[in-house]
């Protein structure tokens, strides 16, 4: 068994969120929710970071979660 392209880049996502707010990584992984699926794990519950602007323009806002209709067909 072994983790999707999506489950990694969820994972990273988690480590960039937990290095801009210097928090602990843990808690946030031991949340995710994993479903076995044809490319392998993938985490439900991705973190989504927000990176905000200097200028008032709308933040960026990453989310790596799928339609969930998908996950569950693949599940």
């Amino acid at each position: 068994m072994n983790l999707s392209d999506q489950a990694v880049g969820a994972v990273m996502m988690a480590l960039q969120k937990s290095l801009m707010e210097q928090s602990d990584i843990v808690p946030t992984l031991k949340e995710f929710e994993f479903r076995n699926s044809e490319e392998g794990l993938m985490v439900m519950n991705p973190t989504i970071v927000k990176f905000g602007t200097d200028n008032n323009e709308e933040p960026m806002i990453l989310d790596l979660s799928e339609d969930q209709d998908s996950l569950e067909k693949n599940a």
